[in-house]
């Protein structure tokens, strides 16, 4: 497997296990994981609304990117980063679209 793949692995592992330990440590704080809540912790202050609206950001430019290159690459199953990203983590769903860009592209050239 090249570097790069294996560095968006682990990337994706990462941002899998660190979001949705502070999830599952909210909603035990919280009693529930209720989205109100957690959108208002979210902007509760400067800081923190500073990294929520560089996320949401992101997650706009990263999904307008994955559509076009989806389609021009030939991936299947655009839905599915859409789906990870805001049911998973846009830090899991962005490393995974990467990847399986990154062997879409290998695949191209090994047909070539």
């Amino acid at each position: 497997m090249p570097i790069r793949q294996l560095i968006y692995l682990v990337l994706a592992v990462f941002g899998l296990v660190l979001p949705w330990y502070h999830n599952l440590a909210f909603a035990r704080e919280t009693g529930a994981m209720d989205m109100a809540s957690f959108v208002a912790g979210v902007f509760a202050n400067h800081a923190s609304a500073s990294i929520g609206w560089d996320i949401t950001i992101g997650c706009a430019a990263f999904l307008t990117f994955a559509s076009t290159e989806a389609k021009r690459l030939g991936m299947k199953h655009l839905w599915l980063y859409f789906v990870l990203t805001f049911g998973v983590a846009f830090a899991f769903a962005a490393p995974v679209f990467l990847f399986m860009r990154e062997r879409a592209i290998a695949k191209q050239r090994a047909e070539a």
